[in-house]
C-alpha cells in the first residue's frame, strides 16, 4: 500500500475564523459547566436548557425484556475537554480531562455494549494522542479487547453484536448501524499494538454490514437480526427511527462515518464507494438543508423535528472523505459539502444563550422514547467539536492518519 502525505481541509480564511471563534465559545461553555457537574456527566439537555446528568458507571443491560443503553455518552465530555485544551492551550482542561477519565476508565471492562467504542475513541485515544501518556493508551486497548470480544462468526461472515451480554441470544443475534461508528477504536488498537486481530474484526463487521443493512436505494436499517448460524438477515428493524423501513437520519450518518473510516484504515475502494453512495443518499434527502429531520420519512409534526447531531457526524465524515479521496476534484467537492454543513451549524445552531448549556440546539436523541427531543446531546456536541478540529486544527484531536492509495 502506497502512503501519501496527509492533506488539510481547504477552508476559506472566513470559515477558519468562524470555526476558531466557535471553538473559543465551546471552551468557555465547557469551563463554565465542568465545576457544576460533580461526579456525573452531561447526557442531554432538559427543556429549560440545563444538562440532565448521569454517572459514568451506569452500564447498558436488560431489565426483563427492556433494554437500557446506560451511559454511553460519558467519554464525549472528556473529548470536549481535550478539544478545549487544543484551542486554548490552558492546562486546566488537561487536569479536568484526566480526572474525568478516572471515572470513565471503569467502563473499559464493560462486556455489555458496542458503545464502548464511542466511549473510549472519544476520550482515551485523544488523551494519548495529545499527552503521550500511556495510561490513556492502556485504557483504550482494554476497551478494544471488550469490543473485539463481541464478534459473532457465521457461515456468511462475522459481525459485532451490539447489545447485551454475549451469552444472551437476544443481543447476540442483533447488530446496529451505530456499530460502524464504533469501529474506529478497533482500527486504532491494531495500529497502536500491531495486533491484526482488531483490524480483522472491524473489517469483517464492515464487510457483513454492507449487504445486510444497506437497502437498494442506499438508505440503511437501524438494526438487523441475524440467523447466528447462517448469517442470513432475519429482519431489519428500528429502535430510534420512525419505522422499521424508514430512513433514520442519524443511522445514515453513522453508516457514512463508519465506512469513511473503514476505507481509510483498510484501503478498500469498495468501502469508499459505499461511503459516497450513502452520502449521496443523505444529501438527496437533505434537499439543500443543513440539518436533517430526525427521520427522513417522519410525517406530520414529527417531520419538523431536526437532528443537528446527525449533521455534525456527517460534516465530520465528509471532511475526512474529502481528505482521503483519490480523485482531487471529488475530494474537494466532499470537503466543501462538509465545510458548508459545519459553517451552517456554527452560524445557525450554536447555543450562545447562557440558559442552554449544550453546544448545538435541536439534536434528537430518541423521538420514539421521547428522550432528548429538541435538545443538545453529548454525542452531537462531540462530533461537532471533532468536525471543527478536523477543519481548524487538523491532526490535533486524533492522529492524522496517512492516506492509503485507494
Amino acid at each position: 500500500m502506497t502512503i501519501e502525505a496527509p492533506t488539510l481541509a481547504h477552508a476559506t480564511p472566513a470559515q477558519l475564523k468562524l470555526f476558531s471563534r466557535t471553538l473559543d465559545r465551546m471552551a468557555i461553555k465547557v469551563a463554565q459547566d465542568e465545576p457544576t457537574l460533580g461526579v456525573e456527566f452531561p447526557h442531554v439537555t432538559a427543556p429549560d436548557g440545563s444538562w440532565i446528568r448521569m454517572p459514568a458507571s451506569v452500564s447498558a443491560g436488560y431489565t426483563g425484556e427492556a433494554w437500557s443503553h446506560g451511559n454511553w455518552l460519558c467519554g464525549f465530555w472528556v473529548g470536549l475537554l481535550f478539544a478545549s485544551y487544543l484551542q486554548t492551550k490552558d492546562q486546566k482542561y488537561l487536569v479536568w480531562a484526566r480526572e474525568r477519565m478516572r471515572m470513565v476508565a471503569q467502563r473499559a471492562d464493560d462486556p455489555n455494549t458496542h458503545d464502548i467504542g464511542f466511549i473510549f475513541d472519544s476520550s482515551a485515544i485523544p488523551g494519548f494522542h495529545i499527552t503521550g501518556d500511556r495510561w490513556y493508551a492502556d485504557i483504550a486497548l482494554q476497551a478494544a479487547d471488550k469490543l473485539r470480544a463481541r464478534i459473532v462468526t457465521t457461515r456468511r461472515g462475522a459481525y459485532l453484536a451490539s447489545w447485551g451480554p454475549m451469552n444472551d441470544p437476544r443481543g447476540r443475534r442483533s447488530s446496529a448501524i451505530d456499530t460502524m461508528a464504533n469501529l474506529s477504536l478497533l482500527y486504532w488498537a491494531s495500529n497502536h499494538s500491531g495486533d491484526a486481530s482488531y483490524r480483522l474484526a472491524a473489517d469483517a463487521h464492515a464487510a457483513m454490514t454492507a449487504p445486510a443493512f444497506v437497502r437498494p436505494d442506499d438508505s440503511t436499517y437501524h438494526a438487523v437480526e441475524y440467523d447466528v448460524a447462517s448469517g442470513e438477515r432475519v429482519r431489519g428493524y428500528t429502535f430510534q427511527g420512525a419505522g422499521d423501513e424508514s430512513a433514520w437520519s442519524r443511522g445514515q450518518a453513522w453508516a457514512i462515518y463508519g465506512y469513511v473510516h473503514s476505507a481509510r484504515e483498510t484501503g478498500k475502494r469498495e468501502y469508499l464507494a459505499l461511503a459516497e453512495r450513502l452520502a449521496r443518499y443523505y444529501l438527496k434527502r437533505l434537499d439543500g438543508r443543513v440539518v436533517p429531520p430526525w427521520d427522513f420519512d417522519a410525517t406530520g409534526a414529527d417531520a419538523h423535528i431536526k437532528d443537528t447531531a446527525a449533521a455534525a457526524a456527517v460534516s465530520s465524515a465528509l471532511l475526512e472523505l474529502g481528505r482521503l479521496h483519490p480523485n482531487a476534484d471529488s475530494g474537494a467537492r466532499w470537503t466543501q459539502h462538509g465545510l458548508a454543513m459545519l459553517e451552517g451549524l456554527c452560524r445557525d445552531e450554536f447555543a450562545d444563550e447562557a440558559s442552554h448549556r449544550g453546544l448545538l440546539r435541536h439534536s434528537c436523541y430518541s423521538k420514539p422514547h421521547n428522550e432528548g427531543v429538541d435538545s443538545a446531546t453529548m454525542f452531537g456536541d462531540f462530533f461537532f467539536a471533532e468536525a471543527l478540529c478536523r477543519a481548524a486544527l487538523p491532526g490535533g484531536l486524533r492522529p492524522l492518519s496517512a492516506v492509503p492509495t485507494l
